[in-house]
């Protein structure tokens, strides 16, 4: 069980960014309704049911599963290198403009006076990520930013053996099964996001809570 009320505990805190540091899941959802819409309602329908029921997953990944799973279709590398910047162009001013999740701040306000090393782990391309936390303000808390093409599990892995973190002291903050796989891969604590009225996509006795925090709870499901 973990034990969310003793901060000390916490050695290193990872924190994913879309729908736990920024309330911006919904721009990524319109983005892609919007590039494949030309397909037709069925195909953007789809793409937006993928996507959402695979938080944290590289857009890469995603523009390869609907042109061969939807659009039935090869993808190039160029074809995957225009599309990313598509949606680059289609995102990354309203995810920055996007409102902080309730308690990020005031959560890696109080982790960062602690002196509790801070790290971002995001599916959004490494430049991208980075530039966005630089243009909103939070690039100052992490010691380390994170994005694609690396597999989460991975990055957060080559973080705890660059640093010699205990897995057992650190926590993930995550809002997607990918961050919870990052955190069983490494064997590390996890804390689920879920906003009110959303259904929990965890396995069942994963904690949740609805705001952003190590210390105050949510609930057993």
């Amino acid at each position: 069980m973990i034990n969310v009320n003793n901060d000390s505990m916490w050695q290193a805190v990872f924190f994913d960014c879309d729908g736990v540091i920024l309330d911006s899941v919904n721009v990524k959802t319109k983005a892609f309704a919007k590039m494949f819409s030309v397909y037709g309602p069925e195909v953007a329908a789809a793409a937006v049911k993928y996507h959402l029921e695979n938080g944290g997953v590289s857009r890469y990944d995603k523009f390869r599963y609907y042109y061969e799973n939807l659009l039935h279709q090869p993808i190039t590398e160029e074809q995957a290198i225009k599309l990313g910047e598509e949606f680059s162009c289609l995102v990354v001013d309203d995810v920055v403009a996007s409102p902080y999740m309730p308690g990020a701040l005031e959560t890696l306000d109080q982790l960062k006076r602690k002196g509790v090393p801070l790290y971002l782990v995001s599916g959004t391309p490494q430049e991208e990520i980075a530039q966005i936390a630089e243009k909103k303000g939070f690039a100052g808390y992490f010691d380390e930013i994170w994005g694609s093409p690396a597999k989460k599990w991975d990055i957060v892995a080559d973080i705890l053996a660059r640093k010699g973190h205990d897995s057992l002291k650190c926590v993930f903050l995550g809002d997607a099964m990918s961050d919870y796989e990052a955190a069983q891969k490494n064997n590390m604590r996890f804390i689920g996001i879920v906003p009110p009225g959303k259904e929990s996509v965890f396995p069942p006795g994963t904690f949740i809570t609805n705001r952003v925090s190590v210390w105050r709870g949510g609930k057993r499901m």
